[in-house]
């Protein structure tokens, strides 16, 4: 009898019982704006940020309305101008270059290393080039960050941190965000913490967390903000800064501090499924599994694996296949931009030179979800749909056993 799984890969588990009765709580009292406070009262989105700069260990923390408006007015509150150069990741997802271009600057594209981080070697022949790296941790994936923040240094380049697939996360017992002068985070409803949309900014850079209060939209009304600096900081910044009508709003901070609370326990949860699934998938024969660093504890909350050979037609059987009995398949390879999946040769906004070592990879990467909603044995079954459909495409073509 062939096994069929039957959940859903977009399903998410229900938002905890304390955050709905402090998101009613805020609705009862009607004041949703992040500014309309009772006096001596911060509200949930400044208690959040106060909360989040603990987890962290960060000096100053801002919530927004989106991770892509995080990284947005991060860059800009580095310094970043209209036509400049700013490094990232060709593989990540399309709201890490588009925020980019939002600010009117150009991507400039690094190539992609085998565990899927970005390319060291390649990074270090581009650093000349820009002043400012915006690092994409895609997929949950941490690159070698005592070289990378070695390599940036030295050449004077300032570090932003796209951390959206890696809250919790920790490379040699620093909180994933926290090498850069700023981290970026998003609450999306995919990320590990859910709002629907949002994002968190943190930093212990005085002048940077101004200049980014302002551009979120604080008017002037930067001391209501518990986890920002005092008001010399913004001496400069109230003249400078355009206001980008950023604000996360007070529904939202409800939703996120009972979530954040749980945070870690959600994260070894996501692992331990990626765990199930990984151990289906050690020793197939067409499939290779992308290395973890010693050094980082990582969030499974999505797995990734390399087809072996990348043939089109092979990969788009077995992810058809697959799809059959339940299990969906994000491919990188496609011509074409399908739901939230693009790769770097999509963007023409961003005018990309060919990468061969992205284009490698890409062409074979297969990428799923592992939310909450699945149980262990869910996952155990999805990782024997996956190895019988690899043991099905390996008999049915001749190939080299990819290296583990």
């Amino acid at each position: 009898m062939i096994e069929m799984f039957d959940g859903s890969f977009t399903q998410q588990t229900p938002i905890p019982d304390a955050a709905q009765q402090a998101a009613l709580a805020v609705m009862q009292s009607g004041r949703l704006h992040r500014y309309n406070l009772a006096p001596g009262d911060f509200g949930e989105v400044g208690a959040l940020e106060r909360e989040f700069a603990a987890y962290v260990g960060a000096r100053y923390c801002l919530a927004v309305a989106s991770g892509g408006q995080g990284m947005q007015i991060a860059l800009r509150a580095v310094g970043v101008a209209p036509g400049e150069m700013v490094l990232t990741n060709a593989f990540t997802l399309a709201p890490v270059p588009g925020a980019i271009a939002a600010v009117g600057a150009r991507p400039l594209l690094v190539d992609t290393a085998d565990d899927l981080t970005i390319d060291l070697d390649d990074l270090q022949a581009k650093l000349g080039h820009a002043r400012v790296l915006l690092l994409s941790h895609m997929r949950g994936h941490v690159c070698d960050m005592d070289r990378l923040m070695g390599l940036c240094n030295a050449a004077d380049v300032t570090v932003i941190e796209d951390c959206a697939h890696t809250m919790g996360a920790v490379w040699r017992g620093v909180p994933s965000g926290r090498h850069g002068i700023v981290g970026c985070y998003s609450t999306q409803t995919y990320k590990h913490m859910n709002s629907g949309e949002g994002g968190i900014i943190v930093t212990d850079d005085a002048d940077v967390i101004a200049r980014a209060t302002v551009l979120s939209g604080s008017y002037m009304l930067h001391q209501r903000h518990p986890a920002g600096p005092g008001p010399e900081a913004f001496e400069d910044a109230m003249w400078d800064m355009p206001n980008m009508s950023a604000r996360m709003d007070h529904l939202r901070g409800a939703i996120l501090r009972p979530q954040l609370a749980q945070l870690d326990e959600r994260c070894a949860a996501w692992t331990a499924r990626y765990r199930v699934v990984e151990s289906h998938l050690q020793g197939a024969q067409c499939a290779r599994l992308i290395p973890r660093a010693p050094h980082e504890r990582f969030v499974g909350s999505s797995i990734q694996f390399v087809m072996d050979p990348a043939d089109p037609d092979l990969v788009t059987d077995f992810v058809g296949r697959c799809g059959a009995r339940g299990v969906e398949l994000k491919w990188f390879g496609a011509d074409r931009p399908v739901a939230f999946t693009s790769r770097y040769d999509h963007w023409h906004f961003a005018a990309p030179s060919v990468l061969p070592g992205t284009d490698r990879l890409l062409s074979g990467l297969l990428d799923m979800r592992l939310p909450l909603t699945f149980s262990l044995d869910d996952c155990a079954l999805i990782g024997r749909i996956l190895r019988e459909e690899l043991e099905r495409t390996t008999a049915g073509q001749k190939v080299t056993p990819a290296a583990e």
